[in-house]
């Protein structure tokens, strides 16, 4: 696996976090199991890559909008 960088300084990361998982993103804050639609890992499990020379998270992105920001309907209702 190399890196858009061109590096193939890729350090894998996988980590087990029993229900317990904090992520915020703004104000909004969850702990909770890892969330699966965040490119982290999922379920009681962390995993990810990132690139040792720039630091990029490995992965498909953009992301599609998470369960935790919520859908712009909630937002138009608060």
């Amino acid at each position: 696996m190399s890196c858009k960088c061109e590096s193939e300084r890729i350090v894998h990361v996988s980590a087990k976090c029993s229900d317990r998982c904090d992520v915020s993103i703004g104000t909004k804050e969850l702990s909770d199991y890892v969330p699966r639609d965040m490119g982290i890992g999922h379920g009681d499990y962390v995993e990810f890559s990132y690139c040792l020379d720039c630091g990029q998270i490995q992965g498909e992105f953009p992301l599609e909008k998470t369960d935790l920001e919520g859908s712009d309907e909630e937002e138009e209702e608060e």
